[in-house]
């Protein structure tokens, strides 16, 4: 039998628990996950693509089946490459749902290989983006709750450099 192989796609920026949850449910799925790092130039980043690959393997180190890179093209495309037959998106609320599962369709006839899993965050996680952590971080608010501990200094002392 072949290794059950699956993508976890995001921009992380930063990697929240909610991100975390996703990808531990996930690598408890496959034999193995590869969370990428997607860079899409259009978006205006607060961490390089580096360090958020950097962040997330503190926070996977141990999770012996996951590994994480960095990837700037199509995701079907990257999924093709690691021979993927999966792509693992998170969901929030149904406002995620419709712009995921235009993505889940245009994914499948990109690549008819790979199935897009949908995985239900957790209920303490729905409100939680890495967007609202950044905006809550750089009014000086509490963010312990919404990041791994593994990075929270990381995120705080970039932030904190913004502001």
């Amino acid at each position: 039998m072949s290794e059950r192989i699956a993508v976890c796609p995001g921009s992380f920026d930063p990697i929240t628990m909610g991100h975390l949850d996703i990808i531990t449910r996930a690598a408890a799925m496959f034999d193995k996950l590869i969370v990428v790092v997607m860079n899409n130039d259009k978006k205006h980043y607060t961490f390089s693509p580096a360090k958020r690959k950097e962040m997330i393997e503190k926070c996977v180190s141990n999770l012996p089946n996951v590994q994480v890179d960095v990837y700037d093209g199509l995701l079907a495309e990257y999924a093709a490459k690691q021979n993927a037959c999966a792509i693992i998106k998170g969901l929030r609320a149904m406002s995620d749902f419709e712009y995921e599962f235009q993505m889940a369709l245009t994914n499948k006839k990109l690549n008819p290989n790979v199935e897009t899993l949908f995985l239900t965050t957790s209920a303490q996680n729905m409100y939680l983006s890495s967007s609202m952590v950044k905006q809550i971080a750089g009014m000086g608010g509490d963010v312990s709750d919404f990041l791994p501990e593994v990075i929270y200094d990381d995120v705080l002392k970039r932030i904190s450099s913004q502001n």
